[in-house]
């Protein structure tokens, strides 16, 4: 399974999300620190989830990186991440 998928498996079942996008950006980082060959190194994640309701920013950043911790731990560089409640998306 493509770590992609995995991704996008992982935070739907943590979050119910109303929204997400999980897009590889691998391929704009070659010759840099962490980039393989065959991509699925950098992400970057849009979700919208009620779960955010009354949470800071870090502390979004610090939910999505506990439901991806493995991944993170075994071979996604880097992860951009846009955390938003339903109200927020909607402005």
């Amino acid at each position: 399974m493509h770590i992609h998928d995995i991704l996008t498996r992982k935070l739907t079942a943590a979050f119910a999300p109303a929204s997400l996008t999980v897009v590889d950006e691998s391929h704009l980082h070659a010759g840099h620190a962490g980039h393989r060959p065959g991509g699925e190194s950098h992400f970057r994640v849009t979700i919208v989830s009620d779960a955010f309701g009354g949470r800071s920013r870090v502390e979004r950043h610090r939910m999505v990186n506990a439901a991806l911790a493995e991944e993170l731990a075994g071979g996604i560089h880097a992860l951009a991440i846009q955390a938003r409640t339903p109200e927020e998306a909607a402005r």
